[in-house]
């Protein structure tokens, strides 16, 4: 037994140790942000497979959808424009930069790039004869459309060829302004779907409202919690945008190295071709200077406004906490109201003139009955009212039937009690076994002042009985005071064995039998009236003798019908009636004995 209580212990403990393991190995999956994602998980990572970085859109975009409060909204659509505008002029950067430097073309990339320029002009000649035999279509009196058709097919397997072919030529050489601008054209298509989906129309509430939805104690801690998720995720976007600041910070100075060593290169050039070529490169890296620029300030624009959307949470965070410190304060008055009740209603029923037991038990009822009053007004206070009412309806009554099974057996049995076949006060009844009489007949309990068995009726043993009133549904009684009250009493006699004890105990049952000749008869007329109406047999209330074998003669057993109220009166009478008999006998039994000398 010792070792499954141990086993009961240890195997919960086990797993609850190995669920947190698990839950604490596997909090990575929790992360809601693309950048926490990243190598290392470090703000400045980007995924490997991005040549443009779009981690400011990526990220707002994760926490845009988490805004509760009209307050945080605004700051996510700030933060929205900002990182959009950042990840554009990347965009502008990296084209620049993909455009600043040519490859060399060698080999099959020459090849490739001389198969382009031809596909080109084949291009060309094929986009002028469709806008030819366009034109032509027109007129009325021109030939069908099948050479239109054949045209414009044989475009679009030009351009088709063309298409792979830069793809070809871009992959061998190293251009990545195609890959560029396929992430360009595929952003582009996300952006325009957002802002169709993107209503800002819908009004959310204030950061006030917004905390007032949590009416229960246990929706405010809920959102406390959220907060906390919230602030920590935006306080990670803030530090990825303070780290991509100074990152492209870095850049922008090493570019401002460059322009100027470019321009000192420049002026001690003579040469004029050359002079032109690093005149448009110092024009390029301008350009690219210009967009480092732009970008290092919608980075620090968009720290600042995850900053002030941070405190906004915060001030949020400072709202919910009090609220859930008003809910504390409301339960805490709850119970002091519950302890000050509970002593009043103590020094009340003090003063009234009551029993102690009585005393006792209307002080416990009282003190249960503000107790789960409180523990009510509480769980409101917790979890507010319950959503689904009907459900919970019926499974709290399915559930009070099951507990008070009894009380509501009880409480029907007591109509069973007061009908024609039941019991009233006074009655003299046995219920499970305890005979009494009854002396009170509650809605729930009935009382009997016991008598122990039926034998002993007219002997109070002093004790009161309760019964629950369940037992005239599920049990049995029997009420010895109902009309005619007969029942079955006995007297036994021990006689000595003589010539004489068949003749005395033939007088005991004529004697006996006279003596109860009446009972006999009403007894008789009553039950055969009774069997009558019910189609039963007849029953016969004659006395019956029992002869006995006993160590000093024989034991003689009478039993005869009589009333349940006159039962000791008549036992009584009977036992007086034998012991005359038998004084009698006693006399006459030497006289008869002389004569027979």
């Amino acid at each position: 037994m010792k070792a499954l209580r141990r086993l009961s212990i240890a195997v919960p403990a086990l797993l609850l140790i190995a669920s947190l393991i698990g839950v604490y190995l596997t909090r990575s999956s929790m992360a809601n942000l693309p950048f926490l994602g990243g190598a290392k998980g470090r703000p400045g990572s980007r995924p490997s497979s991005d040549l443009v970085d779009q981690r400011p859109w990526q990220t707002i975009e994760a926490l845009a959808p988490l805004a509760v409060s009209a307050e945080e909204k605004r700051r996510a659509r700030e933060a929205q424009r900002i990182a959009d505008h950042e990840v554009d002029q990347a965009f502008a950067q990296a084209l620049r930069e993909a455009s600043l430097a040519p490859p060399t073309l060698t080999g099959a990339a020459l090849a490739l790039q001389q198969r382009v320029t031809n596909l080109q002009a084949v291009v060309k000649e094929d986009q002028a004869k469709v806008n030819t035999l366009t034109a032509a279509a027109k007129d009325v009196n021109a030939p069908g459309t099948d050479d239109l058709d054949i045209a414009k097919a044989q475009l679009q397997l030009d351009a088709d060829e063309l298409d792979d072919s830069t793809e070809d030529l871009a992959r061998v050489s190293g251009d990545k302004r195609g890959q560029i601008q396929q992430e360009l054209t595929a952003r582009e298509a996300v952006m325009k779907k957002f802002d169709e989906q993107n209503d800002p129309a819908n009004a959310a509430p204030s950061a006030v409202q917004s905390a007032k939805r949590y009416g229960t104690l246990a929706g405010r801690i809920s959102a406390l919690f959220d907060q906390r998720t919230r602030m920590d995720s935006i306080e990670q976007a803030q530090a990825q945008a303070d780290a991509d600041a100074a990152s492209l910070s870095a850049q922008h100075a090493d570019l401002e190295k460059r322009l100027s060593s470019a321009g000192t290169a420049n002026a001690q050039d003579t040469e004029a071709k050359s002079r032109v070529v690093r005149m448009a490169q110092m024009h390029a890296l301008a350009q690219i200077h210009s967009i480092l620029d732009d970008r290092v300030q919608a980075q620090k624009q968009l720290s600042t406004v995850y900053g002030q959307w941070y405190e906004q949470v915060k001030r949020q965070r400072g709202i919910v906490l009090h609220l859930i410190l008003q809910s504390v304060a409301f339960i805490a008055f709850l119970l002091l109201c519950a302890s000050l009740i509970s002593a009043a209603i103590r020094k009340l029923l003090d003063r009234l003139p009551l029993d102690r037991r009585n005393l006792i038990t209307l002080r416990t009822i009282a003190t249960l009955a503000v107790q789960i009053i409180t523990i009510l007004f509480v769980l409101l206070v917790i979890f507010g009212a319950p959503s689904q009412l009907p459900t919970i309806l019926g499974i709290a009554t399915a559930g009070i039937t099951v507990v008070f099974q009894g009380f509501i057996l009880a409480f029907f049995g007591w109509f069973i009690l007061m009908g024609k076949n039941g019991i009233r006060v006074g009655d003299w009844v046995e219920i499970n076994g305890v005979g009494g009489e009854v002396v009170e007949i509650g809605l729930f309990r009935t009382a009997l002042l016991e008598t122990g068995n039926w034998t002993d009726k007219g002997h109070p043993t002093g004790r009161r009985v309760s019964f629950m009133n369940s037992f005239a549904i599920s049990g049995q009684y029997f009420n010895f005071s109902t009309l005619g009250q007969w029942l079955w009493d006995e007297i036994r006699v021990t006689l000595p064995s003589t010539p004489h004890t068949y003749q005395v105990i033939e007088a005991i049952h004529k004697t006996l039998t006279q003596e109860t000749a009446g009972d006999m008869k009403q007894a008789e007329s009553e039950w055969q009236r009774a069997t009558q109406q019910q189609g039963l047999s007849q029953f016969r209330a004659q006395p019956t003798v029992d002869l006995r074998p006993a160590a000093s003669g024989v034991e003689v057993v009478v039993r005869y019908v009589t009333r349940a109220g006159d039962r000791f009166a008549t036992r009584n009478r009977l036992y007086q009636t034998v012991l005359d008999l038998l004084e009698k006998s006693e006399e006459e039994a030497p006289a008869l004995n002389e004569g027979k000398k």
